[in-house]
């Protein structure tokens, strides 16, 4: 799948398919947590991706508006923040255990798909330094912390909520 025409328009199907699946993942209640998972999960995305382009870990040569981006924007501001909603709701009354439990439920799907991109299309490139070991361990982290974080967010609003009942 090495020509870039059609990897570009995988790209713009998988954008277009997973809208649709944010589309439905929101429509569930809290819709505020799953809307806090969404933010956290892509704003750190953005953050540490532009940070592994930039030390020339990683590399995407073929991605969508390359010119005014150098990290994978699809993976970092809608798939994976897309992902890491499903999973917030699939672990909502969950015990940490179970939470830590089901994170590879979704980790290791994509480091498998990114480990067949990375040898079988031109979406990305690991340079010297980084290997499928580093984004397992990144994915899992930044999963757990995502859930972690809205965790913190519904503990702190229901402590509100109780306060204004007493």
């Amino acid at each position: 799948m090495r020509n870039i025409q059609i990897q570009k328009n995988v790209l713009r199907i998988l954008s277009v398919i997973t809208l649709g699946v944010l589309f439905l993942l929101l429509r569930k209640r809290p819709t505020k947590d799953w809307v806090v998972a969404y933010l956290f999960n892509a704003v750190s995305n953005g953050i540490i991706d532009k940070m592994v382009v930039k030390h020339k870990l990683v590399k995407y040569p073929v991605r969508l508006f390359p010119q005014f981006f150098n990290i994978h924007i699809l993976f970092d501001f809608l798939i994976y923040p897309t992902i890491t909603v499903m999973y917030n709701q699939i672990t909502y009354k969950n015990k940490p255990l179970a939470i830590i439990g089901k994170i590879f439920l979704f980790t290791i799907p994509m480091l498998i798909i990114e480990f067949w991109a990375e040898k079988q299309t031109d979406l990305i490139e690991w340079k010297k330094g980084w290997g499928w070991s580093h984004t397992l361990i990144g994915l899992t982290i930044m999963s757990l912390l995502a859930r972690l974080f809205v965790g913190l967010v519904r503990y702190v609003s229901e402590g509100r909520k109780r306060e204004r009942n007493v």
